[in-house]
């Protein structure tokens, strides 16, 4: 992980959580200090430089993300010390349109928008009823919702979610269960239900919104 700003740091913490083994690598001591004790290794280094990367092992480093964002020149001139030294995956963050076009000129093998993808997300939820929300492409979704109360107490077979309104059912969870778990033809879906659901963008809004 190089940078730890709010974007890279708590991106680096999750993956510690999962238990990866993380290093993280950022040119200013207090952000270094600061998430020592959180983070297998981090290191303060000046992450433009190649061989100040190939010293601290990153050669023999399958994934790295750029996490950069305050400065462009700085993130693009990362990613290109990396491509020199043969990092088969190569994760970068972009700030702006034109940023990311640079950074998959130069060998970025995929480019993370985080700002516009949260926001895209959150505009789903704001206009709808769903609870959570992702979108895969610009059609495809899945998303968490509850059960409209026109289909509470009715069985799955009979309500032919599918057929009807375009979307699948691929994982419910009723009050008081802690996990989710698959549907079969004869569950009945109670009020108090959650349903992750997929299908198109549209027809997941309209699912949402019945009542």
């Amino acid at each position: 992980m190089i940078g730890l700003g709010r974007f890279g740091s708590h991106l680096a913490e999750s993956l510690a959580a999962l238990g990866r083994e993380v290093l993280a690598i950022d040119r200013d001591a207090q952000q270094v200090q600061k998430w020592s004790s959180m983070i297998d290794q981090v290191t303060q280094a000046d992450a433009t430089d190649e061989e100040v990367l190939r010293q601290l092992g990153l050669s023999d480093v399958q994934r790295v993300v750029v996490a950069i964002g305050a400065s462009v020149e700085a993130s693009v001139l990362t990613v290109l010390a990396l491509v020199e030294l043969g990092i088969p995956q190569i994760w970068a963050r972009a700030t702006s349109g034109q940023h990311a076009k640079i950074l998959s000129s130069v060998g970025a093998h995929r480019v993370l928008f985080p700002e516009a993808e949260t926001g895209e997300r959150l505009a789903h939820l704001i206009i709808s009823r769903t609870l959570d929300f992702v979108e895969f492409d610009e059609a495809f979704a899945v998303a968490r919702v509850r059960v409209p109360r026109s289909l509470a107490g009715r069985p799955t077979s009979e309500i032919q979610l599918l057929k009807r309104y375009g979307v699948r059912v691929v994982g419910i969870k009723r009050s008081g269960e802690q996990r989710y778990r698959y549907v079969s033809d004869e569950m009945q879906l109670a009020d108090d239900t959650i349903l992750i659901v997929e299908g198109t963008i549209e027809q997941i809004q309209r699912f949402a919104t019945l009542s």
